[in-house]
């Protein structure tokens, strides 16, 4: 098959310092009219930290819902049903 001459690849580095990862327990999601902003927090008493903030487009969004899903739907085809964790009711203040 012959590549398309407007396809364009980007190469993406992941660095170092985020290719560990972080640790999120809880998740705070916000938005208004231009951007979700996406809150990733460990929650451990007394208190908590936000690891990482993700603002999108709502355009953007809403394909990371799908690829979520999507996922979701593959995982729980090949292990089984995930229980769901109970929400946590506490009140979250980010400062």
């Amino acid at each position: 098959m012959k590549p398309n001459p407007t396809e364009q690849r980007i190469q993406i580095k992941l660095p170092d310092e985020i290719a560990g990862g972080v640790y999120a327990n809880n998740m705070v999601v916000g938005h208004n009219r231009e951007e979700f902003v996406m809150d990733f927090i460990y929650a451990a008493p007394p208190q908590g930290r936000v690891n990482a903030r993700v603002i999108v487009s709502p355009g953007h969004m809403k394909r990371i819902i799908r690829a979520l899903q999507e996922n979701l739907r593959k995982y729980e085809a090949e292990h089984g049903p995930i229980p769901e964790t109970p929400e946590i009711k506490e009140n979250v203040l980010i400062q």
